[in-house]
């Protein structure tokens, strides 16, 4: 799979924290309706693991594991069905990992250096965290005008008002975001809500000019 394809198609990365993994399923709907086919479930719930393999079934969707922080969690990702592999942070151990599996994987920098570690592990699509502490559309700006080569995916603060301004740049591939799938929205199972703001995000990415 081309990672960097997929991801700059897609233009947005829905960020999601699973509590129960029954809700994945009614969620990859909403999501798919809303036009946007794609699910990062974070290792941050017990339920993680479960929700993965379930969403891994459904035909078309494009499913990451996120909040990666070990080896073992990598590997669990995958044997329950992950395509792909998002870390906060840029670990040697994840990186080597996934690159020995031959799994497409996304760690996290916010630094030069990071992102100068990532190059010499062959990495050229970097996961830009946390975004908006960090400098946000700025520090990006500084970073691509040194590393010509590399594509981010920033995340960290995006929503619906930053959105458009963060797609404009031409080193960002797509965003990772949650505004459209809050644990809020989760909890109650609105689901007809998450596709309301899957679709108004799509639009809005739509929109954007390259």
């Amino acid at each position: 799979m081309d990672l960097l394809a997929e991801l700059t198609k897609l233009k947005i990365v829905p960020v999601v924290k699973v509590d129960r993994a029954a809700d994945v399923e009614p969620l990859a709907q909403a999501l798919v309706a809303g036009g946007l086919p794609c699910l990062e479930i974070t290792f941050r719930t017990a339920a993680a693991p479960a929700a993965i393999r379930l969403a891994s079934r459904i035909a078309g969707l494009l499913v990451g594991a996120g909040t990666v922080l070990t080896p073992d969690q990598a590997q669990q990702a995958v044997d329950h069905g992950a395509q792909f592999i998002v870390s906060p942070g840029f670990s040697p151990k994840v990186v080597a990992w996934c690159l020995a599996h031959q799994v497409p994987v996304l760690p996290g920098v916010c630094t030069p250096t990071e992102v100068q570690l990532a190059l010499e592990h062959g990495l050229n699509l970097l996961k830009f965290f946390p975004a908006e502490t960090y400098g946000g559309r700025a520090t990006l700006r500084a970073l691509a005008a040194v590393y010509g080569g590399v594509s981010f995916v920033p995340t960290g603060g995006i929503d619906a008002a930053n959105l458009t301004g963060y797609l404009k740049l031409a080193c960002v591939a797509a965003c990772g975001g949650s505004w459209m799938v809050t644990p809020a929205l989760l909890a109650a199972r609105d689901f007809a809500e998450i596709t309301r703001l899957t679709a108004a995000a799509v639009r809005l990415a739509a929109e954007t000019v390259d």
